[in-house]
């Protein structure tokens, strides 16, 4: 028996607390993960996995085990990928979990680069603002916007870049609404904010100019967490948007956005990659640096 894989295996269903999630990750039948579970449970003697049709737990032993072996297995993978780095051939699958507008405004311009600079990495991205657990989800990294996340205790947090935000309106809505000279002015305007999920609509709270900031008593009555949808409602003319002029930049250059305030900017907004562990394969830390590298992150 090939001690070192079957640790790996059961650390991949300790993990997820799941057979079928196990085995997605490890690209493996269902049937096959578990004569190997039972495998390594004849070869020790012990009973490590509760099993049941609803969900997976661990026994006393195999939460020892579990404990032991998954700092073994993760430095044994990153012994593995770095052998593939000196190859310059990183390979495997890259499973990621992205929110929409970072996927389409920066990393759909530079994914090719990437793609070009390593054939054999396959690349799958699931496009979502949900919280994922990194743990159970078969995803080797999550990009999210934001502040970062304290909790896992055990999330690894790199800041890949921050999103600068400036003020835009449809053409047809400036003709029919007061004039934007200055930010106070916004309080007589639609505005339309982010939203998250677990607190109320964001305030339009301030604004930056040459290092002065102004606070603006203005609510935003649209909001959503999808800058896709933001931008989209202010190229309609319903509101002015904050918005990446990454992603803005296509809007602008059609003449159904144009830059309002243009002297004024809102705080940037932080994006970071969320990963389980700190010792990571060679494709997810190729991708995070090949991001940070590109993108600009100090």
């Amino acid at each position: 028996m090939d001690v070192l894989h079957h640790m790996r295996l059961f650390v991949e269903v300790a993990k997820r607390k799941s057979f079928r999630a196990a085995a997605e990750a490890l690209d493996m039948s269902n049937s096959t993960l578990s004569r190997n579970i039972a495998e390594l449970e004849k070869a020790i003697g012990l009973r490590l996995l509760h099993r049941s049709t609803r969900k997976v737990e661990l026994t006393e032993a195999g939460e020892a085990y579990f404990k032991r072996c998954q700092g073994i297995v993760e430095e044994a993978l990153s012994a593995h990928e770095a052998l593939l780095d000196w190859s310059e051939k990183p390979a495997g699958i890259l499973r990621v979990s992205m929110t929409s507008s970072f996927g389409m405004g920066y990393l759909a311009p530079v994914l090719g680069e990437f793609a070009d600079m390593y054939p054999d990495i396959k690349m799958e991205f699931d496009i979502s603002s949900r919280t994922v657990d990194l743990q159970s989800e078969p995803f080797d990294l999550a990009i999210r916007m934001g502040q970062a996340p304290t909790a896992p205790s055990t999330l690894v947090v790199r800041r890949i870049v921050n999103m600068p935000r400036f003020l835009y309106a449809s053409p047809e809505y400036l003709r029919r609404m007061p004039p934007l000279e200055h930010a106070c002015d916004l309080v007589r305007h639609t505005l339309c904010g982010r939203s998250f999920a677990s607190r109320l609509p964001d305030l339009w709270r301030t604004l930056y100019r040459d290092g002065e900031a102004v606070e603006v008593a203005a609510h935003a009555r649209y909001a959503t967490n999808s800058a896709a949808l933001s931008m989209s409602f202010a190229a309609n003319g319903l509101c002015v948007s904050a918005l990446d002029p990454l992603l803005a930049s296509q809007e602008v250059q059609a003449g159904r956005l144009q830059r309002v305030l243009p002297d004024w900017q809102m705080e940037p907004i932080l994006v970071h990659a969320l990963t389980e562990t700190r010792h990571l394969p060679a494709r997810t830390r190729l991708f995070i640096d090949f991001l940070r590298q590109r993108l600009g992150a100090g």
